[in-house]
């Protein structure tokens, strides 16, 4: 998943974005509440973590923001207001669950797990295309009874061309889904991930499923 995480507290936010990406998810992480409202209407997340009290614009008046733009991703907010009255407030302004801090990592990514079952594109803990199986949990790819692990960004590859089959995916598309705000892949960082990917489905016999299309692109077309 693509999440936005919005911390002012940076010893809190870098381990958090750590934890996060280590699981498997692309995640932008802002310090401000005026930054991640750029950034909201600049792309679109399958799950959004604020804190509540940020510089500017605070994280309860984000998830409002978000709500009356009709757009629909889970909200996780992040705070250290623990009265009922804040959790329903919270709650009323559009948010789906509630962490109150200090956060314990391994709560988060529980929580996250199960927020992503509620997003549009949640597909199970496994993706599926022909007879080629994407662990999400171990971040494995399986075909035949063979699998192997791969690294989180051949994960988040993979993961993208899965849910994009047939599809003609450029350069700029791959680089925009994949590499987090603010970040600036090398030129020939997208070629050198297909080569490592190709490499890892070779061990399920799936290598030749990544076609180049010259000019173009990549897509992932499976072989009958």
């Amino acid at each position: 998943m693509r999440i936005l995480l919005v911390e002012d507290d940076v010893e809190q936010l870098e381990p958090l974005q750590t934890a996060l990406s280590q699981a498997g998810h692309i995640v932008d992480g802002v310090e401000d509440g005026e930054v991640a409202q750029w950034v909201i209407s600049q792309r679109d997340y399958d799950l959004l973590i604020l804190d509540w009290m940020l510089p500017e614009i605070s994280g309860l008046e984000l998830c409002r923001q978000y709500r009356q733009a009709g757009k629909k991703a889970p909200i996780l907010m992040l705070t250290a207001k623990d009265t009922t009255v804040d959790k329903v407030t919270g709650l009323d302004a559009g948010a789906d669950d509630y962490l109150v801090k200090p956060t314990d990592v391994f709560e988060l990514l529980a929580r996250v797990r199960a927020l992503g079952r509620r997003s549009p594109v949640w597909q199970g803990e496994s993706l599926q295309l022909a007879d080629l199986q994407l662990h999400i949990s171990t971040l494995t790819v399986e075909r035949e009874q063979t699998s192997v692990e791969l690294s989180t960004r051949e994960f988040q590859l993979l993961e993208y061309l899965m849910h994009h089959p047939r599809q003609i995916l450029s350069r700029n598309q791959i680089e925009q889904a994949l590499w987090e705000w603010g970040s600036e892949p090398e030129s020939n960082a997208t070629t050198t991930l297909v080569r490592r990917l190709r490499q890892r489905l070779q061990v399920v016999g799936a290598a030749d499923w990544i076609e180049t299309v010259y000019g173009t692109g990549y897509r992932i077309n499976p072989r009958e």
